[in-house]
């Protein structure tokens, strides 16, 4: 059964997440809203949608009569919560780019939409569905290695990322989206939770923004990469950085098509000589963390050591779980599982689709969630998506706790009517 698709939202994950619909042959994109006219331009005529289906807001799509079976809110960060509200009082069912929200009311507002209004709603938080996470699932729920006693696990940034997101990007001024844990890391929290299978009790957290400041700034630098005499002494340089994507089409979809439509070299370097990309990242403008360690205690005394870093290669989450039994490493690609009984190693080889960057779908993991997003929509089965409402807000309470911990110095305990 196919299903029709609106999409809120026509920047790169909106548009990202359409054309992975579309490509599923069992969705059709019928609507698109977004303020900017070549973007929405761009997506709609890419997907043949008729012109009275072309929207210059979200709120101009939502006063329509329902034109289609769900939509995909791809709106920034702190533009989430309206939309999904009237998108549900329309009946929609509701696929939600992470994260739901920067604030816990705004949170529990899109909660309280989802459940008055008996809406699906799914939130993107997609490390859950690929084939790695649902075998290593399958692996600790099955008791191979005994129980979980504590977990390592550590979430690449990647140094060029982190230079384009959280500092040049959309997401460098926490009070204009959110902060750095939320935007990046809400993912792991969700998923260790997902792994574990019981709510944290206590977050502590530590973490802060050491590097990327004025005064770490090179000697003779200015304040843009295309004039700047160290450019090419810098590992920041936004010329070093962008131009090796050049004639890569994957890569020109993201980060490339995030600084410009026109992904030629001469497109590229007009866009570090104007836009917010081609900005010295000593300039002082970012405000939120470049590493953050958090711990966590969840319900019966299982631990996770969990640390988010800018300053790695962009790569899979590294993970190491020890259970009573045994113990599992995962790195994205491959599973080694060591039983202490017989004292052997298994290697599970699971060769995810693409790298761990967005440009490739976050390994398969994104092509997975909309998988499971549509068919939950065809078949009416929610059970097919596992990051619903309270499942997602339950991660997001955790991070803030963690935010909490990081600003005061104190462990925060949390209970099961915790609000942050």
């Amino acid at each position: 059964m196919s299903i029709t698709l609106a999409i809120a939202g026509a920047g790169a994950r909106g548009a990202a997440y359409a054309r992975l619909a579309a490509a599923t042959t069992r969705a059709t994109i019928a609507a698109v809203a977004d303020p900017d006219p070549a973007r929405r331009i761009a997506l709609a005529d890419e997907f043949d949608v008729p012109a009275e289906r072309r929207f210059a807001s979200w709120e101009d799509l939502a006063a329509q009569p329902r034109l289609a079976d769900a939509v995909i809110v791809a709106t920034p960060d702190r533009a989430h919560v309206e939309p999904v509200v009237a998108f549900a009082e329309r009946g929609y069912a509701i696929l939600l780019e992470k994260p739901m929200a920067p604030l816990p009311e705004q949170a529990e507002r899109i909660v309280a939409a989802a459940v008055d209004n008996d809406v699906l709603l799914a939130v993107c938080h997609v490390l859950r569905y690929t084939p790695y996470s649902q075998t290593l699932k399958r692996l600790i729920d099955s008791g191979r290695i005994g129980a979980i006693v504590s977990i390592d696990h550590l979430e690449p940034v990647g140094w060029w990322h982190h230079a384009h997101s959280y500092v040049r990007g959309n997401w460098a001024v926490e009070a204009e989206s959110s902060s750095m844990l939320l935007a990046k890391a809400c993912h792991d929290v969700d998923w260790l939770g997902h792994l574990i299978g019981r709510p944290v009790r206590r977050v502590s957290s530590f973490g802060g923004l050491a590097h990327f400041r004025p005064e770490n700034r090179p000697a003779g630098a200015t304040g843009r990469c295309v004039d700047c005499p160290v450019e090419r002494s810098c590992a920041y340089s936004a010329i070093r950085i962008y131009e090796r994507f050049l004639g890569d089409p994957v890569h020109e979809a993201w980060p490339l098509g995030v600084l410009t439509d026109d992904v030629s070299a001469e497109g590229v370097r007009k866009a570090l000589e104007d836009g917010p990309y081609g900005v010295c990242v000593y300039t002082g403008r970012n405000d939120v963390v470049d590493h953050q360690v958090v711990n966590l205690e969840y319900e019966g005394g299982v631990t996770v050591a969990f640390t988010v870093t800018a300053f790695t290669a962009l790569d899979f989450r590294k993970t190491r779980i020890f259970g009573t039994l045994g113990s599992i490493e995962g790195d994205g690609r491959t599973l080694r599982v060591h039983d202490f009984l017989t004292d052997t190693v298994e290697t599970i080889d699971l060769d995810p689709d693409g790298d761990a960057s967005a440009a490739d779908g976050h390994g398969g993991a994104d092509g997975a969630l909309i998988e499971a997003f549509i068919a939950a929509v065809a078949t009416g089965d929610r059970s097919l998506v596992t990051s619903g409402p309270e499942e997602s807000i339950s991660s997001h309470r955790v991070v803030w706790a963690a935010e909490r911990s990081r600003a005061t110095g104190n462990v925060v305990e949390l209970t099961p009517a915790t609000s942050i």
